[in-house]
C-alpha cells in the first residue's frame, strides 16, 4: 500500500480476526495497543465469542460486525486463511493486514483482484510505532 501512514491516520475501525484474551499473546497486546492508540477494535474469535475485550463483545465471525471496517487485522495461521476468504470479501474492508509470519500469496492475490489491498508478514503495532514515533507499550 502506497501511503500507509495516511491510511492509518484515516482508519477508525479494525476488526481483529483471531483476537485472544491472553495478554501474553500478540493477538491480545497488538490490538490492545491499537485500542490505546485510538482505534475502535472489534474482536473476532469463535472460541471466545460472548466474552469481552477492549470494551467490545467478541463475535464468532466477521459477518456479525457492522460495516464499515477499515482494516481486518489477521492473527490466524497462513493455512487457515482460505477458510476466511469469502467472509472477508463480504465485509469489504479497506485493507487486510496479515501479522508477522502470516503469508498466503493466493489468498492475498484474490483479495487484491477484488480491490482490497493486503499487507503480509508485518506487525501492525510495529509499523504504527515506526510511522508515528510512539514509544508507548
Amino acid at each position: 500500500m502506497e501511503n500507509l501512514r495516511e491510511f492509518l491516520l484515516q482508519a477508525r475501525t479494525i476488526a481483529v480476526l483471531g483476537a485472544h484474551p491472553n495478554p501474553a499473546k500478540a493477538a491480545f497486546y497488538v490490538p490492545d495497543y491499537l485500542t490505546q492508540s485510538g482505534y475502535s477494535v472489534l474482536p473476532v474469535n469463535p472460541a471466545y465469542a460472548g466474552q469481552e475485550l477492549w470494551g467490545r463483545t467478541i463475535v464468532a465471525t466477521l459477518s456479525e460486525l457492522e460495516p464499515p471496517i477499515d482494516i481486518v487485522n489477521v492473527f490466524r495461521r497462513s493455512e487457515a486463511l482460505p477458510g476466511h476468504l469469502e467472509e472477508i470479501l463480504a465485509v469489504k474492508p479497506r485493507l487486510v493486514w496479515l501479522q508477522s509470519g502470516i503469508v498466503h500469496e493466493a489468498f492475498a492475490e484474490t483479495l487484491r483482484q477484488a480491490g482490497i489491498p493486503v499487507v503480509q508478514d508485518r506487525c501492525l503495532m510495529v509499523v504504527h510505532r515506526q510511522l508515528f514515533g510512539q514509544a508507548f507499550c
